[in-house]
């Protein structure tokens, strides 16, 4: 047996799922105060949390390998069913408006299919062939990355959808609560995440999803900080879609160039709403150097200013600070 194996057979041999077991302590949690039975659950919520830090060195090895293999056509594709397929589809979907992330370039193998974001599929976790087909209808490549998420780490949809993608030569990612699971040992990149029992037996929507959602978040957020889609804690390849958004995308132009606000709003206009090139802008490069050396750095920031040298001035930047503009460094 592997490491993901070994816990999860009991003294007889007979292989067991901590998420569906009734834990003692809690067996007679619908007799609690209501009081008592919140607080319950709240340190249930803080333990699932707790249990991740032991698998962040799984974490980041699959969020590493994600990211080479991603290249500049690589898709994200997230695989779950039930609580787990939309806990995996809310991470995704997140990925267009905080980091610009292409939708093309994400997609959903959910039990049941898009229906099933919202409701549920009787009897569509156990569908293998529906797996496979949707799994063949993606037309996978060795660029793309396929996350598959299971409680259980058993779900026949979910551990079929992540079998025909290795087969496929794609990058898997398996994230399940049981050890010793079929997710888990099928899975190029295993990720347990132990939240044991559930406080309501099998209720998989609170402990193991809360778990779920940290590790997805952590995974997809990883990526994107590798793609050079944040600098400086700021989130740069955000489309400013709204006037909250717009103003938040100014406030960084103006952090980054540092420069004061109506700069950065010019900057951001001339820009077309794009955060990295405005910030250059506002440093006094024109558009056609500023998109010629992002294109260079493969859009990552903190690449341009390297070649730019970050204590050298752009000397278009002496003139914008006359007027009023970007600030020297």
């Amino acid at each position: 047996m592997n490491r993901h194996q070994s816990s999860a057979f009991n003294e007889a041999g007979i292989n067991y799922m901590a998420t569906e077991e009734v834990d003692p302590r809690f067996a007679d949690l619908d007799a609690w105060s209501l009081t008592s039975a919140m607080a319950a659950m709240w340190e249930g919520q803080l333990a699932a949390v707790a249990a991740i830090g032991h698998a962040l060195p799984a974490i980041t090895a699959a969020t590493e390998a994600a990211k080479a293999a991603l290249g500049d056509h690589g898709r994200l594709v997230y695989v779950g069913a039930g609580t787990s397929g939309r806990v995996a589809v809310q991470d995704g979907a997140e990925l267009l408006p905080t980091f610009a992330w292409p939708s093309g370039r994400v997609c959903f193998i959910v039990a049941g299919g898009a229906s099933a974001f919202v409701s549920s599929i009787e009897g569509a976790e156990d569908d293998v062939d529906d797996a496979v087909t949707q799994i063949n209808a993606a037309r996978l490549t060795p660029h793309d990355v396929v996350i598959a998420v299971a409680a259980s780490g058993t779900t026949p949809f979910t551990v079929a959808a992540l079998q025909r993608a290795g087969s496929l030569g794609a990058t898997t990612i398996g994230v399940a609560n049981n050890a010793g699971s079929a997710l888990l040992v099928s899975a190029k990149f295993p990720i347990l995440i132990e939240t044991g029992r559930e406080l309501i037996a099998g209720s998989t929507r609170m402990k193991a999803g809360t778990a779920q959602k940290v590790v997805l978040n952590l995974i997809s957020s990883g990526i994107m900080l590798r793609l050079g889609r944040v600098y400086q804690g700021m989130m740069v390849n955000m489309p400013p879609t709204n006037a909250k958004l717009k103003r938040r995308a100014e406030g960084m132009v103006a952090q980054i160039a540092h420069c004061d606000p109506s700069h950065a709003a010019r900057a951001l206009e001339q820009a077309g709403g794009d955060i990295k090139t405005a910030s250059l802008l506002a440093l006094g490069l024109d558009r056609g150097d500023a998109e010629r050396m992002l294109k260079n750095g493969h859009g990552n920031l903190r690449c341009v200013f390297a070649e730019l040298g970050r204590d050298r001035v752009p000397r278009k930047q002496a003139a914008a600070h006359e007027q009023g503009g970007a600030v020297k460094p």
